[in-house]
């Protein structure tokens, strides 16, 4: 299977980036740049590999890198002294980060000769953002995709999914129907021997992925932003397939003090108090543990109302919300940054501002959120809230930025002592163990810290088998 994938790439003319070219894109040979003037952020074109990065510059066409694309949300909006900074998504191709996730998932298997794209379909289980990034690494790499997600997710995605070639495969539920994910999976296990599955939720690769590029770029967006004695104080993230939690992992190793906070829909609250339930957060789904969660490195837990996101969307996004909230003191520069956030970004921001307010940070203090994906993706979303809730007014503005951004509070959080994360990670025996075919002894290696050292050290590993692999697809 290993030459035929190298054959196949030789073919498409593919190169594949290191994680430390990813972490770098100085790194990124001349060659590469040079292709990159010419072609747009989302074309089907296999150089875009090497936009897989925090570092692209903020243009659909012709862009090369830059030292990373943040947000930093003054007091004015978000009403606390800390500072609050948030990654942008949006100028992945895609759109949005999860590409890179789909990445680290397939590019490993790729290189050691484990997925053959000449005879194999990749099959990425998601709610929505992890299949339309694995979909586009596979049009890159001439790669057949499956995509399974909840019928309940929005029309952007499978419109979108059905525009690049991807087979799709809609699933009963909503956002936080992730078993019936799972199901579907195993029926493709039984039925499709074609069919390699990427399974985001418990493959290390996203994980790793996080860990060493979205974990760098924090860090480095720290460097440039931080004045003398001020702290990276928190990481805030919604959970997810818990992917992007894990850059709190390599924080960490750079900021011992940092505190790591999952974040969760208030409906569907499992880390919170072990419960259930549907929401309307694109992004999280929720009702298990994933296996890739290293829960002994959580520190606090936050449930955020769906509700509370939706009114901000509108808030953030209708002209009589921007309005009033430039008249309530926000900047124009911060103003017109707000398309950025989509609602599972603004179920960050809220999480972070309930997160400053709990640790009592100041102005010393830096939080950082992910912003996943933007207000591009989605504009269904808010004409469906339009013709649900009616036209929006000042009145209804102002209602909502006092009752939903002005009166943030500590409510629905847990600060998570060693027992609490313990008992977190033995939740995920009900789902991996009895549903999903893992065993105890794997199950009781996650909570051992040298494991989860070994799984993020995998990357030098494979940089180097990325390396060896290109090296044969140059070969004539």
């Amino acid at each position: 299977m290993l030459e035929r994938a190298v054959q196949r790439c030789r073919e498409r003319g593919v190169v594949i980036p290191t994680f430390a070219q990813m972490r770098d894109p100085s790194r990124v040979p001349g060659a590469v740049r040079e292709r990159l003037k010419g072609v747009g952020l989302w074309d089907i074109d296999p150089v875009n590999l090497f936009r897989i990065s925090w570092k692209n510059e903020p243009v659909e066409s012709g862009g090369l890198y830059n030292s990373g694309n943040w947000v930093e949300f003054p007091s004015s909006l978000t009403g606390v002294s800390a500072r609050i900074v948030g990654l942008a998504g949006k100028w992945f191709p895609t759109g949005t980060h999860k590409v890179g996730a789909g990445f680290g998932c397939l590019v490993p298997r790729l290189v050691r000769g484990e997925f053959d794209p000449t005879a194999h379909k990749a099959v990425w289980p998601s709610t929505g953002n992890f299949c339309r990034g694995g979909a586009f690494d596979c049009a890159l790499l001439g790669c057949e995709a499956v995509a399974i997600l909840p019928e309940g997710m929005s029309r952007e995605r499978f419109d979108w999914l059905g525009d690049i070639g991807a087979e799709i495969i809609a699933t009963p539920g909503c956002e936080s129907n992730v078993k019936e994910i799972y199901d579907k999976c195993w029926e493709i296990r039984r039925t499709r021997p074609d069919c390699i599955i990427f399974n985001q939720f418990e493959e290390f690769g996203n994980s790793v992925w996080h860990y060493h590029v979205t974990g760098s770029a924090i860090q480095d967006v720290f460097m440039q932003i931080a004045g003398p004695g001020d702290r990276l104080a928190a990481w805030v993230s919604a959970t997810g397939s818990a992917g992007t939690i894990a850059a709190g992992d390599f924080l960490k190793t750079v900021h011992p003090g940092v505190r790591v906070a999952a974040v969760e829909a208030l409906q569907c609250p499992t880390l919170l108090n072990n419960g259930f339930g549907d929401h309307r957060i694109e992004g999280i789904g929720d009702k298990h543990v994933p296996w890739i969660h290293n829960v002994r490195n959580t520190d606090i837990v936050c449930a955020i109302d769906d509700a509370q996101c939706l009114a901000l969307m509108r808030l953030f996004h209708e002209p009589e919300g921007v309005m009033l909230l430039c008249e309530l003191g926000v900047g124009t520069e911060t103003l017109d940054q707000l398309s950025l956030l989509w609602i599972s970004s603004i179920c960050n921001l809220v999480a972070a501002i309930k997160v400053s307010r709990l640790e009592e940070l100041s102005a010393r203090d830096i939080v950082f959120v992910p912003l996943t994906d933007s207000m591009d993706l989605y504009s269904s979303r808010l004409v469906e809230e339009r013709e649900r809730e009616g036209a929006y007014d000042r009145t209804t503005a102002a209602r909502h930025a006092g009752r939903y951004l002005e009166a943030i509070v500590t409510d629905n959080m847990r600060v998570l002592d060693l027992a609490a994360r313990k008992a977190l990670h033995n939740l995920k025996y009900f789902t991996w163990v009895e549903q999903q075919g893992r065993s105890v002894d794997d199950l009781r290696r996650l909570w051992d810290p040298d494991f989860w050292s070994e799984v993020y050290t995998q990357a030098d590993t494979w940089d180097m088998e990325i390396e060896e692999f290109n090296r044969r697809v140059a070969c004539t």
